[in-house]
């Protein structure tokens, strides 16, 4: 993680010599400052020190070292368990599709966005309680 943490510092000083760059270049070009693109860059300059603050704080609060962070380390030293997925489940792919539904209306009309919604909500809802009815149920 100790990687991760130095390469988001480095996109944060990346982005905000490239915010500058931009609105110099753009304000020698066309005598204007453009706005919009000068405010978004500074803007992933921030969200990269946010993410790089908090990737360095927990890297600080944890014991041990990554396997990522040892000269040392195989490769199956990082291959820990990443956690439980249903191998059988079509819920993911149920959610997906109403999420395509929900971008799908904000694009042609916002019927189909609603529509996409509830059967996003009934799908997730699903997909939430999937081991707590029929075969799996306690």
């Amino acid at each position: 993680m100790n990687a991760t943490a130095r390469l988001f510092w480095v996109l944060v000083v990346f982005n905000l010599v490239l915010a500058a760059v931009y609105s110099v270049w753009h304000w020698i070009d066309t005598g204007t400052i453009e706005w919009v693109g000068t405010i978004g860059l500074a803007l992933v300059a921030i969200l990269s020190a946010l993410i790089g603050f908090y990737v360095g704080r927990v890297l600080k609060s944890q014991p041990a070292v990554l396997a990522e962070d040892r000269l040392d380390a195989n490769i199956d030293d990082g291959d820990a368990e990443q956690g439980f997925f249903s191998p059988w489940s079509w819920w993911p792919v149920l959610l997906a599709g109403g999420a395509a539904l929900v971008f799908l209306g904000l694009a042609v009309g916002i019927w189909i966005a609603i529509i996409g919604g509830v059967l996003g909500l009934v799908f997730l809802v699903g997909w939430t309680y999937e081991y707590h009815r029929g075969y799996f149920g306690h």
